[in-house]
């Protein structure tokens, strides 16, 4: 699941039991949102919780980021499954401040794409899964080298540019994946966004 954009303990429970298909009428009590969630996955018999954007619990004032680290604590010890959390450095930075709660989470950091056989994977997942009339050929290495300098590597990056590429690809009529229409496309790495914010607002 995803992390409310705005943080509330209400507002995790009803999303978490969104997504596990459970259809919610109406206002429900915390306590009535808490139960149902506890009942719910027990009967589907979850095994790990996954929580990504973790980071957006961040968004609340001190006594809401306590609620939700104390949310945490709480479900760990309640279904006794491992609680995967995904986010920024500021999430992990959260989770330290709970002495309890950094005994439970293992830091583990995600490297950036490299050059390789996955990344060919990848870019080939993304070209089959594009409703583009022609064949994309991300497969070539030196379109691979010229994806991960202009994205910087991150997978939010990429899946950005390729986007905006197929975007391109049918404004153009090209339909396809190649280097025209990743040049065509809208897009700007992370660091000419700093920039352009920098001289913005100087």
């Amino acid at each position: 699941m995803q992390m409310p954009s705005e943080p509330s303990v209400a507002r995790f429970y009803a999303l978490l039991l969104t997504t596990l298909g459970v259809p919610l009428a109406g206002r429900r009590k915390l306590l009535d949102l808490e139960g149902m969630a506890l009942r719910v996955l027990r009967a589907v018999g979850m095994r790990v919780l996954v929580i990504d954007e973790l980071h957006n619990m961040l968004a609340g004032n001190s006594r809401v980021r306590r609620e939700f680290l104390n949310l945490l604590r709480f479900l760990g010890n309640a279904l006794r499954v491992p609680i995967v959390g995904v986010g920024t450095r500021e999430a992990y930075l959260a989770i330290r401040s709970d002495d309890q709660l950094e005994n439970r989470f293992e830091p583990l950091t995600l490297p950036r794409w490299q050059e390789g056989p996955e990344l060919m994977a990848l870019l080939a997942s993304y070209a089959a899964s594009l409703p583009l009339r022609r064949r994309s050929t991300l497969d070539q290495p030196a379109l691979a080298a010229y994806i991960l300098a202009r994205t910087e590597g991150t997978i939010g990056e990429i899946t950005r540019l390729l986007t905006r590429a197929a975007v391109a690809a049918i404004e153009s009529g090209e339909e396809a994946l190649n280097r025209q229409t990743l040049l065509l496309a809208d897009y700007a790495s992370p660091s000419e966004r700093r920039r352009t914010f920098e001289r913005e607002i100087q």
